[in-house]
């Protein structure tokens, strides 16, 4: 277990694989930990540097007073790395994870070797979804939604097939801390890069999933489409392909940094 103090918080984080490796960052999906990546873990860490995080608010990490932003959650990527003495990565993101990811790429792309974005959008609307959220959290514990959250994270077939899963997924989102989530969802809310991806010049994959309600293939579509030189993947599943695809999900991810690596 190892934790960062960076600018304003104390960031929870984990390393696995040989340093000397390429660094690949991952970043979690809003309501989950570093722990959401578990499956990816034994792939990635035999080719990569792998560091894996709780966003602020989030895991392990410290649960700072919000609201947060975007911009806020990619500072704490950047500080994380200047802490491990990396000056370059590799970064993949679901979700939140992938809005901080193109704040990176569209910020600091100096700090990105290769870009994937994951089960994401631009923007992630309408908003009034976001502050009711925020206001129903606040009011009754992240526990009152993790049913009708939880349920959007893998299809309805999968998830009664790995019933163990779903209720592992379900326990992560109502661990929770709620100011955690409820900060967080108004960084998600705030967030628009739709007219900002023609100026993502990392290299950048994005992989959507067929059945993803929360952000659905269109929305992956559409970043594919006006991030110049972008790379599509449509992947089974629904908001969480990492864990309903892992074959093909992990696939991806070393094909495309792998490549863009050697290249």
């Amino acid at each position: 277990m190892a934790f960062a103090e960076l600018d304003g918080v104390r960031l929870h984080h984990r390393t696995e694989g040989d340093p000397a490796h390429p660094a690949l960052v991952l970043s979690n999906s809003l309501g989950a930990s570093l722990d959401m990546w578990a499956p990816q873990v034994e792939a990635l860490a035999a080719r990569f540097h792998l560091i894996r995080y709780d966003t602020r608010g989030h895991g392990q990490s410290e649960v700072t007073p919000g609201p947060y932003t975007i911009a806020r959650l990619g500072r704490d990527v950047l500080g994380l790395l200047d802490h491990l003495g990396i000056g370059r990565a590799h970064f993949a993101g679901v979700s939140m994870g992938g809005l901080t990811g193109q704040w990176l790429a569209l910020n600091h792309p100096e700090r990105l070797q290769c870009l994937a974005l994951c089960n994401t959008a631009a923007y992630i609307g309408p908003p009034e979804n976001w502050t009711s959220r925020v206001a129903t959290v606040r009011a009754n514990g992240v526990g009152s939604i993790a049913d009708a959250v939880a349920s959007r994270w893998l299809t309805a077939e999968y998830a009664a097939a790995h019933p163990e899963l779903a209720a592992s997924l379900r326990r992560m989102l109502t661990a929770t801390a709620s100011e955690g989530y409820a900060a967080a969802c108004l960084a998600v809310r705030d967030a628009d890069f739709r007219v900002d991806l023609p100026r993502i010049a990392v290299p950048t994959l994005v992989i959507a999933g067929t059945h993803d309600a929360a952000t659905p293939a269109a929305e992956g579509r559409f970043l594919a489409d006006h991030i110049p030189g972008a790379q599509y993947r449509e992947l089974s599943g629904a908001h969480l392909t990492n864990l309903e695809d892992v074959a093909r999900f992990n696939e991806a991810l070393l094909a495309f940094f792998g490549e863009a690596h050697a290249s």
